[in-house]
């Protein structure tokens, strides 16, 4: 077990690790999410993954609006 000045040497290694490893998968889960949401409401600019949920959101959000072109023939 290593004492003093080794220790702490073993620890700031790491710490040094677990921070770059952190950093590095918070970026990719936080593009990939990002990517994913394609479709942005005209209105309210709330972006979406899928046309349904898309949809589903235009018809409870905003009734009173006419539907987007893009919505006409999407099954919910």
């Amino acid at each position: 077990m290593a004492r003093g000045q080794q220790k702490i040497q073993s620890q700031q290694k790491n710490a040094k690790k677990a921070a770059e490893k952190k950093k590095a998968q918070g970026a990719d889960q936080k593009s990939a999410a990002k990517a994913a949401l394609v479709f942005s409401c005209p209105v309210c600019r709330t972006q979406m993954p899928d046309p349904k949920t898309f949809k589903q959101h235009f018809e409870s959000k905003h009734p009173k609006s006419p539907m987007p072109a893009e919505l006409a023939d999407v099954q919910v």
